[in-house]
């Protein structure tokens, strides 16, 4: 491909992707930041884990997202008395021996997860295994799960509900973005207001889709070409998960996937901004949403959050 297929190439999947945010932003009003980093998360083939009170558009969200991909949609509910065979499917026998698998929300495109912080550490085994491997084991059988597959989970904050569970170092890890999610402003929510009629019902008839599943894989798996990333964004990405985990706060930092996680949707964001190269702007708007969740700090250390704010403003960003 040379310089000019390629810029049209750009050009094609940046106005695609552009198209898809402002078709979500139709009815998830006030939230055009947030959106923007789940397309990108989704474009770089990733799960978004989303913290926040109820109430606040998440599974407007999801569902828009759907919509928009032209995927299925599923959703389950987080409970204590969850069972792994309640998110991967079971088996049912006949009388004469004969079974048939029946499946689970996990076979999807986009499954929505509500309070996974309701849920217990074995059935998060399940999720686990579907995230990370796009396949589940059941009665010692495997079964894949179909590309293009992303998981939207919300996490009850434990200052609203107590007697919620611990959700696993190695499942959170999983997760490529994490999205704090709150009440949206005075003007969106008069809009919100003024269109009740139809937001109450979670209406999507106004919502097209944009891509398809099979468009979808094709990005995800040509991202990496379409995109350049200089090897000083490469050594930057570096120094700050490295400066991070040698933070006097933090107890266990960034993993090499988190890593991986932002250099890719550093790429997915330089795309819908319509360039072919990632900048260090890209990964200092992105290591908000990537990289916090993945800290483990000192008790009575600083937040996560702050911490990445603070190693940021240290470490030297390239230049040209």
């Amino acid at each position: 491909m040379n310089s000019s297929q390629a810029e049209l190439e750009v050009e094609k999947w940046s106005s695609l992707l552009r198209e898809a945010i402002d078709e979500v932003s139709k009815i998830v009003l006030g939230k055009r930041e947030e959106l923007e980093v789940i397309v990108a998360t989704i474009t770089a083939g990733g799960h978004v884990l989303i913290e926040g009170p109820p109430g606040a558009g998440k599974t407007l969200t999801c569902m828009a997202m759907a919509r928009v991909i032209g995927g299925v949609y599923k959703r389950m509910q987080g409970n204590p008395d969850i069972l792994p065979s309640d998110i991967t499917g079971f088996y049912v026998y006949s009388l004469g021996g004969e079974r048939r698998f029946v499946k689970g929300p996990v076979f999807t495109n986009i499954l929505q997860v509500d309070d996974l912080n309701r849920i217990p550490t074995r059935a998060q085994s399940a999720l686990l295994q579907a995230m990370a491997e796009y396949r589940v084991s059941i009665e010692g059988e495997t079964h894949s799960i179909e590309r293009p597959f992303h998981v939207f989970a919300s996490m009850i904050p434990p200052e609203i509900e107590s007697g919620v569970f611990k959700v696993t170092i190695g499942l959170i890890d999983r997760f490529w973005t994490m999205i704090n999610t709150r009440y949206v402003g005075e003007d969106a929510e008069e809009e919100i207001i003024n269109r009740s009629d139809e937001l109450y019902l979670v209406n999507l008839h106004g919502i097209r889709e944009i891509l398809s599943p099979s468009l979808l894989i094709q990005l995800q798996d040509n991202l990496g070409k379409l995109i350049y990333a200089d090897r000083r964004i490469v050594r930057y990405i570096r120094d700050i998960a490295s400066s991070i985990r040698r933070h006097h706060d933090v107890v266990n930092g960034p993993s090499h996937r988190g890593v991986i996680y932002l250099y890719r949707v550093s790429k997915a964001l330089a795309l819908i901004n319509g360039r072919d190269y990632v900048t260090p702007d890209d990964v200092k708007r992105l290591a908000e949403y990537v990289l916090p969740h993945r800290i483990i700090t000192r008790v009575g250390g600083k937040d996560s959050r702050d911490i990445v704010e603070e190693v940021l403003s240290k470490v030297p960003v390239p230049k040209e």
